[in-house]
């Protein structure tokens, strides 16, 4: 009978027949236009875990929370669903995607890349197979930069190297080393990186060393700058909850030293330590534990950590009035305990955490519900507070700011898709400040974000948007509008985009920025060669008019550069792969901008030229 549903939904519910191919870059463009007004994720990470993913696949059948949580673009509810289908009987055919209430079309379509079929005897380790099918990786990339004027190209030192080396078996191993040279005053430093992660051995569900990355609860104790946050994403807001995994960057984002994870029965236990050297005269550790306990709609979980300095930790404007209540000190201990209960069509979450901060304690809290009353139509409603003195650099929770201190706000969003073609998404944000914030020279004060979107995607290749935002911070006011419009058909891929904002600071004159932006895509079918071409022009000046815009660049690279200035730019993306396991990839940019501006803000060039170029075997 379930063979007969499968082939009702092939001939039937045509989702996959009618798209075309699945391309990995496509994709991630729409992930990322999602998220190109969110300023304070790590993207580089982002699209490596991607990209990783991509490669190898999760397995539906064995997947859990934290394999799922990886992408990032599914929500709580989603991923529930799909282990709940799972646990009740495995799947046979990716089809049965569209037997999941809450999965739309396109979001079938987004997962496709990342997801596969197998059955679990399958997903057993051996030290055999381990080097017998294990997959190799080796990459080297050179990035150059030109400008005009040669004395600044000398003393810059323009040219960045990266030589990276990966391994990996499935989900159950991975190892990768990478090596870097920095651009600029840095450039005679070599930056040195590696990791080594194991998962699902028996017990240990995973161990980790080298540089990796700790995130659980709300993210108010630990946590890493990932979740989507104020997003088009509605319903993946405070979406934290991670666990141990390594991270693949040779900087500083991540910690370095090792941790563990690993269960018995409903229990989850984790343990993990970290050593960083920020500068020459400071060195931190870190220590941090976390046991979590799942069963049934239940998850509740205790989060702890100690950083220790070996100076007190200070701060370059130490009289400044937006760091007086950050924090100070050799030692700092932070605790917090997280919940999330499935009650209905109420999924409920939440963390309260506390620390000890210049003799005083602060204290942090997350609460919500995400509620989804039939499958197409989702609601959200988030409060969180932090006191003044409630500070921790190591957490990264929801927050208007990029800091867990001195805020208190409520966000509401909701995510329609009930109609066939179209989609509502829609998100408002109220927040206020007691003491003083960067930027914001008085106290108390309180803002505003609120962004909509209206989409529809047709049966054939295209789709329109329109994404409207208005932000009010500080006395200063913004009000911006999105317009884009995507076209596939066989190899070509085109999307046309328009950005406006207009930005009023009380008692000054409002100002204006605007970009338009054209990029087009072919893939050729008699050799494995694909080109993107971007042009784009842009006038904005004034910083408060800046505009975000997702720019495509080489593997495991891209950028959500800040747009200011009058000009324009354009670059060529290119993507051969010249044997199956041999593959180049080469970007080549120039942006120029008005003469009048250059002397006007004393730029260095009118033009900049980027040349990036990355050579990867796979073996």
């Amino acid at each position: 009978m379930r063979n007969l549903m499968l082939i009702l939904l092939s001939v039937s519910l045509p989702v996959f027949a009618s798209l075309p191919p699945v391309d990995i870059d496509a994709v991630t463009d729409d992930i990322y236009s999602f998220l190109s007004e969110t300023e304070d994720i790590d993207y580089e990470d982002l699209q490596e875990r991607l990209l990783s993913i991509a490669e190898q696949p999760i397995n539906l059948n064995s997947a859990t929370y934290e394999d799922l949580s990886q992408l990032g673009f599914l929500s709580d509810k989603q991923i529930d669903d799909i282990l709940l289908y799972v646990y009740r009987h495995p799947m046979i055919s990716l089809y049965e995607l569209q037997l999941i209430g809450s999965l739309r079309d396109y979001e079938i379509r987004n997962l496709l890349p990342f997801v596969c079929i197998q059955s679990i005897d399958n997903d057993s380790l051996s030290i055999r197979d381990v080097f017998r099918f294990g997959r190799h990786e080796l990459s080297m990339r050179v990035d150059g930069r030109y400008l005009e004027d040669p004395k600044r190209n000398k003393q810059n030192d323009p040219v960045y190297s990266q030589l990276r080396y990966r391994f990996k078996y499935k989900d159950h191993v991975r190892f990768g080393v990478t090596v870097q040279r920095p651009t600029g005053a840095e450039a005679k430093e070599m930056l040195y990186g590696g990791y080594l992660q194991l998962k699902k051995i028996g017990a240990l569900q995973t161990f980790v060393a080298g540089n990796y990355q700790a995130s659980f609860g709300q993210g108010l104790v630990a946590a890493t700058p990932y979740h989507f946050g104020k997003s088009m994403y509605v319903m993946n807001a405070a979406t934290t909850t991670e666990g141990l995994r390594y991270h693949s960057s040779a900087s500083f984002t991540a910690l370095r030293g090792a941790g563990a994870t690993v269960t018995a029965g409903h229990w989850q236990a984790s343990g993990w330590y970290s050593f960083l050297q920020p500068n020459d005269s400071l060195r931190h550790h870190l220590i941090g534990f976390n046991t979590t306990y799942k069963r049934g709609n239940l998850k509740v979980g205790f989060t702890m950590s100690e950083n220790i300095y070996s100076d007190s930790v200070r701060y370059y404007f130490v009289k400044a009035a937006y760091n007086q209540h950050y924090f100070r000190g050799t030692n700092q201990w932070i605790g917090g305990v997280n919940f999330r209960y499935r009650l209905g069509i109420a999924d409920i979450f939440g963390e309260a955490a506390t620390t000890q901060n210049l003799r005083h304690w602060g204290y942090g809290a997350i609460v919500g519900t995400r509620l989804n009353p039939i499958p197409d139509l989702g609601l959200i409603v988030l409060y969180r507070y932090y006191s003044p003195y409630f500070d921790n650099t190591q957490g990264y929770a929801f927050s208007e700011t990029s800091r867990l201190n001195d805020e208190n706000g409520l966000y509401a969003g909701m995510d329609i898709g009930m109609l066939r073609h179209w989609r509502f998404a829609w998100y408002g944000d109220v927040f206020r400040f007691d003491g003083v914030k960067y930027g914001i020279p008085y106290s108390p004060s309180w803002g505003y974000d609120a962004m909509g979107e209206i989409e529809y995607r047709s049966e054939n290749a295209w789709r329109s948007n329109v994404r409207l935002r208005s932000r009010q911070k500080g006395g200063k006011e913004n009000y911006s509008l999105r317009y884009s419009f995507t076209w596939e058909q066989d190899r070509w891929r085109l999307v046309t985009r328009a950005d406006g904002n207009i930005a009023h600071t009380k008692g000054g004159k409002p100002t204006f920025g605007y970009s338009l932006t054209q990029d087009v895509q072919y893939a050729w079918v008699q050799v494995p060669l694909t080109l993107q071409v971007r042009l784009q022009g842009f006038r904005v000046r004034d910083w408060d008019n800046r505009i975000y815009c997702y720019e495509n660049d080489v593997l495991y690279s891209f950028s959500i550069p800040a747009l200011y200035g009058i000009g324009g730019q354009a670059y060529i993306n290119l993507r051969w792969q010249i044997i199956e396991q041999l593959s180049l990839y080469f970007r080549v940019s120039e942006k120029v901008y008005a003469p009048s501006w250059v002397r006007e803000h004393s730029l260095a060039a009118v033009t900049r030229t980027d040349l990036h170029l990355l050579l990867r075997a796979t073996f």
